[in-house]
């Protein structure tokens, strides 16, 4: 478990799937996801049997409120490189359906993950895709001090048309620095 001041960050247990389904299906909250349908707990379970416990790509976490443990989330590192040391975040508060909170738990989630990654797992990038209207996440990620990698032209269709998505990363070494490590 990773603990912060706000929030901690614990391993997904099967009975978080129904709430996780629940926050992933509402449509604010899915037009940001690569995962654009609907999906069902068959779906669910199956990613978390597939991906969460077998993957050893794969890190995912329950972002969990300190004061009472409630589960506020899902984040994780994914996709994880053992060669180039580089991983994907995923990220997102359903609490309150939010989204991305404004309280601090989004913030301290990824400073958690940014700090396990870079200096328990030794990564030396953490990058992310988001799409040109997640202005929350984008946000977030400039406050982080992630940088705008690059642009994949039309990459998303939603609401009857196609965006542009963001690939956003972050150096161990640029981490390290702004933490005074």
């Amino acid at each position: 478990m990773l603990k912060g001041k706000l929030v901690a960050l614990a391993a997904l247990e099967r009975g978080d799937l129904k709430q996780l389904l629940e926050w992933r299906n509402m449509p604010e909250m899915r037009k940001h996801f690569r995962e654009y349908r609907e999906i069902n707990l068959e779906l669910q379970d199956k990613w978390y049997n597939e991906s969460v416990c077998s993957n050893p790509s794969t890190l995912m976490f329950g972002i969990r409120r300190l004061s009472d443990n409630e589960l506020l989330g899902c984040c994780g590192l994914v996709y994880m490189h053992p060669v180039y040391k580089h991983a994907d975040l995923s990220l997102y508060i359903g609490w309150n359906g939010v989204y991305i909170d404004n309280k601090g738990y989004s913030l301290e989630a990824c400073e958690l993950l940014f700090d396990y990654g870079f200096n328990d797992l030794g990564l030396n990038k953490i990058w992310t895709e988001i799409y040109v209207f997640d202005t929350l996440k984008k946000n977030l990620y400039d406050s982080l001090g992630m940088s705008v990698d690059g642009v994949l032209r039309q990459n998303c269709f939603y609401n009857g048309k196609f965006w542009d998505s963001w690939v956003l990363s972050i150096l161990g070494k640029e981490w390290r620095k702004r933490k005074d490590i």
